[in-house]
């Protein structure tokens, strides 16, 4: 069995690459933008013909929210028109496409058209714990619509997919915002970290875990649609992000003054979701996930530093 992984530096590409070895019996094919820049539809068409994958995950995409906002054309270019070349070459190999997406699709003050949080108490409106993959997105920056247009993209194009949203990513690769801390902290006495964003991190090995748990599973009935569609991703429970920071802290030993801070007194040029905790309920019931509570995945993460 080929599996094909775009995106190999980043960060989960580097997370799969990490666990590949517990996979004996399936051939991966890690591919950096170099090698497969997915926006070139060309060059996915030669990289598919040579390979012939089974599966394709999709782990490229263009993450940097902030400056998406003044350079929306790439944005749109690698997180929709290069899932949508991917889509293309996978239906004409018919190739299960796996495609990693965000909370960021939601802006998360409302969904379904209603009001689904409380600016003031900072909490959810809603009786069920975390955004369903049945609420209806609603981007309110360039980074969630490109990549809300690209699920839209695969959705129109090939049937057999899974697109699976994340949140909060981190891992001992690449760039992130456990690595970020971790540096701040040690040229600083002092960090100021927003409080009234909630959301749920995520430890990219895990995801990757998670993904190949996906790969496993439908590759023992590959004639079965039944379980093809939107899936949540994350680990349990929830956080703000100063909360998170200071997890980060107490974990590592770290002593420092950390102060929280409201959204206001830390302006962005991209929007934040307010809440954007996923409800993980169907992954779990359609494929048996365990997920684990953010704070223990967060400690083998930094034991592993």
């Amino acid at each position: 069995m080929v599996v094909l992984v775009s995106g190999a530096r980043g960060q989960l590409g580097q997370a799969l690459q990490f666990i590949s070895g517990n996979y004996p019996e399936v051939n991966f094919v890690f591919c950096d933008s170099s090698q497969l820049d997915i926006t070139n539809f060309e060059q996915c068409e030669a990289v598919f013909n040579t390979y012939k994958p089974n599966f394709c995950i999709n782990a490229a995409a263009y993450t940097a929210v902030d400056k998406a906002e003044s350079e929306p054309d790439k944005a749109f270019d690698i997180n929709t028109n290069g899932a949508q070349n991917l889509a293309e070459v996978c239906k004409a190999h018919q190739t299960v496409l796996i495609h990693v997406s965000t909370d960021f699709v939601f802006d998360a003050y409302y969904a379904n058209g209603i009001a689904y949080y409380d600016r003031e108490k900072r909490l959810p409106l809603k009786s069920t714990f975390g955004l369903l993959e049945t609420d209806v997105p609603f981007p309110s920056g360039v980074y969630g619509l490109t990549k809300l247009q690209g699920e839209q993209a695969i959705q129109s194009t090939w049937n057999k997919h899974f697109i699976v949203r994340t949140s909060w990513v981190y891992s001992e690769f690449a760039n992130n915002f456990m690595k970020t801390m971790l540096r701040l902290a040690a040229d600083r006495d002092s960090l100021s970290v927003v409080a009234d964003q909630i959301g749920t991190p995520t430890y990219a090995i895990e995801l990757a875990k998670v993904l190949m748990t996906i790969v496993m599973a439908q590759s023992t009935d590959m004639n079965n649609d039944t379980k093809y569609g939107i899936y949540n991703f994350s680990n349990e429970g929830q956080c703000s992000w100063y909360e998170f920071a200071a997890a980060i802290f107490e974990l590592s030993n770290i002593k420092i003054d950390l102060q929280p801070i409201p959204s206001s007194a830390y302006p962005t040029p991209a929007k934040r979701p307010a809440y954007s905790v996923l409800d993980k309920t169907k992954i779990k019931d359609n494929f048996g996930v365990e997920v684990q509570d953010w704070k223990q995945s967060l400690a083998n993460c930094l034991a592993k530093l």
